[in-house]
């Protein structure tokens, strides 16, 4: 029995002792290095320069490969760009590391409306309105694009601005 108390003993002060691991040097440099090509890329992306964006957003994802934000980025401008089926591996990517990210959900949205998926797009819908409680613009958004008839039904091509 004492040697019972005394192991959970140790084993709590073991627990309450135990400090997670800091990132490494590398890690940290890395992902500082990946926050200056997605700067490098946002830039890109405002002068609607989609090549010289994506070029930046894979040299991000080499340093920080687990990055949802990277490769929602990364599905985002193939999207712009006109390469509709490409973006669906990004954007998939993204919501493999985070379930959540409203960003990926709002454009693999977009992007099955271009598709002509409807329903598709009201599934990623739905989990933003599950998800997003109070201001959501992402929600709303794509709300939006799926109620109003947004361009997708107009025929405006694919990767003019603000598509």
């Amino acid at each position: 029995m004492k040697m019972t108390a005394w192991l959970v003993g140790a084993f709590i002060t073991l627990a309450a002792n135990a400090v997670p691991a800091a990132p490494s040097e590398t890690t940290v440099q890395s992902i500082a290095a990946a926050r200056s090509e997605i700067r490098s890329a946002r830039a890109a992306i405002e002068r609607e320069d989609w090549d010289r964006a994506i070029a930046r957003l894979q040299a991000a994802e080499r340093l920080d490969p687990g990055s949802a934000d990277i490769q929602n980025l990364l599905g985002y401008s193939y999207r712009m760009k006109g390469d509709v089926e490409t973006s669906f591996r990004y954007y998939h990517r993204a919501l493999q590391i985070n379930p959540d990210h409203r960003g990926a959900h709002e454009y693999i949205g977009r992007s099955y409306l271009l598709l002509g998926q409807e329903d598709k797009a009201r599934s990623h819908l739905a989990h933003l309105e599950q998800t997003c409680l109070g201001e959501c613009p992402e929600r709303d958004s794509l709300r939006a694009a799926i109620t109003e008839g947004w361009p997708w039904r107009k025929g405006v091509r694919v990767g003019t601005r603000g598509y």
